[in-house]
């Protein structure tokens, strides 16, 4: 029996119901939302989920908003990028991120123009 249509895990109580796409997606969700986060005052991983977008730190007590299924998401994180910037100015923390960032995406551009090279090379040899 092939691994993707296993039934096992928490999404093991929907039996053969709902499609496979379905239950795995299911199945991602449910992992983000009980397993524990590290805490941005304290730095243990004792955050949990108190309700839908409300994150609470079992060790030191603090309680913050988040995502629905993650309290930090990818808008949060360049909002606080944001938000330190203009206090502090640009710290050599975000200039390495942002260097870091289109280095990766010059790769990526270039590793792009190589593979479009290759496949031209190959239909002018047919």
């Amino acid at each position: 029996m092939s691994k993707r249509t296993q039934k096992t895990g928490a999404t093991a109580r929907y039996g053969s119901r709902y499609g496979v796409s379905v239950r795995q997606r299911a199945g991602h969700a449910l992992s983000k939302l009980n397993r524990k986060y590290t805490c941005p005052t304290c730095q243990y991983q004792q955050v949990t989920r108190k309700s839908r977008g409300i994150w609470h730190c079992k060790k030191c007590g603090h309680t913050f908003a988040g995502g629905v299924w993650e309290p930090f998401t990818r808008a949060s994180e360049a909002n606080h990028r944001v938000l330190r910037r203009g206090a502090d100015g640009a710290t050599s923390t975000d200039m390495a991120v942002i260097a870091q960032t289109r280095a990766m995406e010059y790769e990526r551009s270039m590793e792009n123009q190589d593979a479009a090279e290759v496949s031209a090379s190959d239909d002018s040899e047919e």
